[in-house]
């Protein structure tokens, strides 16, 4: 697994625990009203269920880059520069530069 998603899911897991802790703290003072106590478990269900979309998210995408990585070339073909590539940048033409292409014997 990636470092990246490894940060993200601790990230995340570290948040849930966060939201667990302050509804620990907070569920005493909420308990007196029950609008307040339905309030502040549905906030922290919501609040769970959203970080879980998000780390299933990040895991889809890695997936998909995982799986499209393994298709193309890992170093893809460099482009010959030389007098027909001169117009995608006439910086690299090898005749502007005072050379021509046939590099035999050189």
């Amino acid at each position: 697994m990636r470092e990246v998603s490894v940060l993200k899911g601790l990230g995340y897991l570290t948040s849930t625990l966060s939201v667990v802790l302050l509804g620990i703290v907070a569920i005493e003072t909420a308990e007196r009203s029950p609008v307040l106590l339905a309030c502040l478990v549905l906030g922290m269900i919501a609040s769970i269920a959203g970080m879980l979309l998000r780390w299933r998210s990040h895991r889809l995408e890695q997936h998909e880059k995982d799986r499209d990585g393994a298709r193309s070339p890992a170093f893809p073909p460099r482009a010959v520069r030389d007098s027909t590539t001169a117009h995608i940048n006439p910086a690299f033409s090898p005749l502007k530069q005072g050379r021509t292409t046939d590099r035999v014997g050189k």
